[in-house]
């Protein structure tokens, strides 16, 4: 059995790992989700949310050095459920490309909302240890996770004005 985990900062340090490993994750999906969008704003959404995504990685790498610590990436269970229920999804149901692109919204916004969580949780022990640069660092993901999910949650909500009507048209 393995050492029980009694340090707060070990848990820090795992969970900061956790969300290294999902934005690296998300650095190499997001070509292949702007790739599968139709729609200009999603897609021009997922071109900028990469570049500070890209962003993201460094900010979370520079924490751990502020830590005196190798940046070290933990396997991330969360994202590689939402990644898989993506794939899947694609390769089961063969939506058109107005549902993959309302689809697309919908996971974009379920990584947000993990990333959020994820992030805050995060902020909360970097500013009870009082490591004021590292909480400067992933305030500022979160703050840009926070605006990512804003504007997929407008698009999708347009997304779906639109699908319905053209349903009922139709």
């Amino acid at each position: 059995m393995a050492d029980q985990m009694s340090d707060p900062r070990e848990l820090f340090l795992h969970e900061l790992g956790d969300v290294l490993y999902a934005e690296r994750t998300l650095v190499s999906a997001l070509p292949k989700l702007q790739e599968e969008a139709s729609d200009d704003e999603l897609r021009m959404g997922f071109e900028q949310h990469l570049e500070e995504t890209r962003q993201h990685v460094k900010n979370v790498e520079q924490a751990f050095e502020a830590l005196s610590e190798k940046p070290t990436a933990e396997k991330c269970p969360g994202i590689e459920g939402i990644k898989k229920e993506h794939d899947d999804f694609v390769a089961k149901e063969s939506p058109t490309q107005d549902v993959l692109d309302s689809f697309l919204t919908g996971a974009g916004a379920r990584t947000e909302h993990y990333e959020i969580a994820a992030y805050e949780g995060l902020v909360t022990m970097a500013e009870a240890m009082g490591e004021k640069d590292v909480v400067t660092l992933l305030n500022e993901n979160l703050e840009q996770e926070r605006k990512a999910l804003e504007k997929l949650q407008t698009i999708g909500k347009r997304l779906a004005q639109e699908g319905a009507k053209q349903h009922q048209t139709a």
